[in-house]
């Protein structure tokens, strides 16, 4: 146990910091991948590259379910504001990843639903995303990322 008051190392190595920092790392380093996806629309990839697609994209890949959501579903499982995950939404809609729609089971709500080139999006994500963690896994060796995984998901749970 450290003493707050005397030790500031505790402030770098605490697990919240150290989350946060790989989370920051991890998704870099799939931005990376998706960025040099020959498989991605080369308009995406070019964003992706150049930074302007960023982790806070990353929110809407991680929360919209592949049948769409509704604005404030979409903010609520990604745990920001509405006008945030509003903001986001509108700028994936202009480089074509999302669109509005009209929800089928009202017409005053809209649905956010991935377009095609969304999905493409998607799955380039979840290729990166593997490669990520296989990265991870050869990194810090397998019995030690199985513990991190298994520790994190009870953590979460």
């Amino acid at each position: 146990m450290h003493d707050t008051a005397t030790d500031p190392t505790w402030r770098h190595t605490h697990l919240g910091r150290l989350t946060a920092l790989a989370q920051q790392r991890f998704d870099a380093r799939v931005l990376r991948l998706m960025a040099d996806n020959d498989e991605l629309a080369l308009a995406l990839s070019h964003l992706a590259a150049r930074g302007r697609l960023g982790a806070s994209h990353i929110q809407i890949t991680r929360h919209l379910p592949a049948e769409g959501c509704r604005l404030t579903a979409l903010a609520a499982h990604a745990g920001i504001t509405k006008q945030a995950m509003g903001k986001l939404v509108d700028q994936c809609a202009a480089w074509g990843l999302v669109e509005r729609t009209s929800d089928a089971r009202d017409a005053r709500a809209i649905q956010v639903v991935f377009t095609d080139t969304g999905r493409q999006w998607l799955v380039a994500y979840g290729q990166a995303v593997q490669q990520a963690q296989a990265e991870f896994r050869h990194a810090v060796g397998d019995e030690v990322a199985t513990v991190v995984l298994l520790g994190l998901e009870a953590y979460v749970a």
